[in-house]
C-alpha cells in the first residue's frame, strides 16, 4: 500500500514526522536508489527499499516509551556536534532506537518523553489541548494582576507553590504557549531563572531521579491517546485537606467550651442552655403553650344543697 514517506519513516521509529520531512528536504532519503526531495512523495513499506541517511529502513519493531528525567545542561537530542551531553547518555539498557518528543531547553530539566512511535510523537506535536505542567523560580514576585493578566494572555494556571522560600509558580499551559509565557515574564521584569517541566497531561514525574528514566505502563499509553483524542479530560488536581493544628486560636477555644458545655447529662431543671435574647419574641410552643398549675391556688368545694341562705338580722335579746 502506497503511504507518504515522512509516515513510514516515522512509524518505523527513525524520527518524527516533523524531522522526517527535514530528512526529505534535505535529500537524505532514498526510494529504490533514487533521491526523493520532494515533499508528498509516496513509497511502500512492503516492497520498495527505502534508506535514510544510507541506512535501510527496517520494519517497525516492539513498541517503546519512556520517560526520562534530564538534568541541566543536556541537549535534547540524541546526538550533538559540539560533544555537549545528550539524553543518550542517561538510556543506559536502551537498545531500541528512541527519539525525544518536543523540546526542552538546554538549561531546563525534568519530564522528556521518548518513543519509537512516529505516530504517537506526531500527534503529541501536533496537539493544541495537550497540557503540560511547568515549575518556574522567578526573581522577584509576582502580584495578583500581573497573574490574571498573564493567564488572559496566555491560558495558563499560574499558582504560587507552597513552602518555597523564593517566589516558585506552578504553570499548566499547552507547549504552544510556553514561549509567549516567557517573553512576556521578561518584558514584566520578571527573569526566568529555572523552569522545570513536571507534567505532560497524564504524564507525571513525580519521584523519579534526575537523570534516570522509567517505562510508561500501558494504562498511561491509553490514557495519553485518549488525551490526544479528546475522549478524555484531564483531571483537576484535589485540593489539599485543612491541616487542623493551623486553624485559629479562637476556634480551638470555641470547640473547648462546645466540649465542655456537651460533657455529662444535661441539666433538665435549669430549662434551655441558651437563655433568650431579651427583647426576643416568644416561640410558637411557648405561646401556645397552657400555663402551669402546679402552684396555682386549689379551688374551694362548695357544700351540697345549693347556695347558702342568710340568716336574717336580729336584735339581740333583752
Amino acid at each position: 500500500m502506497l503511504e507518504r514517506l515522512q509516515k513510514i519513516i516515522a512509524r518505523a521509529g527513525i524520527a518524527s514526522r516533523r524531522r522526517a520531512e527535514e530528512l526529505i528536504t534535505s535529500g537524505l532519503v532514498a526510494v529504490n536508489g533514487q533521491t526523493v526531495s520532494e515533499l508528498g512523495s509516496k513509497a511502500d513499506a512492503s516492497r520498495d527499499h527505502i534508506k535514510v541517511s544510507g541506512k535501510l529502513l527496517r520494519p517497525a519493531g516492539d513498541r517503546v516509551y519512556l520517560l526520562l528525567n534530564k538534568p541541566q545542561e543536556v541537549v535534547s537530542t540524541m546526538s550533538d556536534p559540539e560533544g555537549r551531553p545528550t539524553l543518550r547518555d542517561f538510556l543506559h539498557g536502551v537498545s531500541e532506537r528512541v527519539f525525544p518528543v518536543g523540546r526542552l531547553e538546554y538549561h531546563s530539566t525534568g519530564l522528556v518523553l521518548l518513543t519509537n512511535d512516529g505516530d504517537l510523537a506526531n500527534r503529541i506535536l501536533q496537539s493544541n489541548h495537550l497540557r503540560q505542567t511547568y515549575q518556574l523560580k522567578l526573581k522577584t514576585l509576582l502580584t495578583f494582576a500581573e497573574i490574571e493578566s498573564l493567564s488572559r494572555a496566555t491560558g495558563a494556571r499560574i499558582s504560587r507553590l507552597k513552602g518555597k522560600e523564593m517566589p516558585w509558580y506552578e504553570v499548566t499551559l499547552s507547549e504552544a504557549r510556553r514561549d509567549a509565557l516567557r517573553s512576556r515574564l521578561f518584558q514584566s521584569g520578571h527573569f526566568v531563572e529555572k523552569m522545570k517541566r513536571v507534567g505532560i497531561g497524564n504524564l507525571k514525574l513525580e519521584a523519579l531521579p534526575s537523570g534516570k528514566h522509567r517505562e510508561l505502563s500501558s494504562a498511561e499509553i491509553v490514557t495519553l491517546s485518549r488525551l490526544l483524542d479528546g475522549k478524555e479530560t484531564e483531571k483537576p488536581a484535589r485540593p489539599a485537606r485543612p491541616n487542623p493544628q493551623s486553624r485559629p486560636e479562637w476556634s480551638s477555644r470555641w470547640n473547648r467550651a462546645d466540649k465542655s458545655k456537651r460533657s455529662g447529662p444535661p441539666d433538665r431543671s435549669a430549662g434551655p442552655n441558651r437563655p433568650p435574647r431579651p427583647g426576643a419574641r416568644p416561640s410558637r410552643s411557648e405561646r401556645t403553650a397552657r400555663p402551669d398549675r402546679t402552684h396555682a391556688r386549689p379551688a374551694k368545694h362548695k357544700k351540697p344543697g345549693g347556695a347558702k341562705k342568710s340568716r336574717p338580722h336580729s336584735s339581740p335579746r333583752r
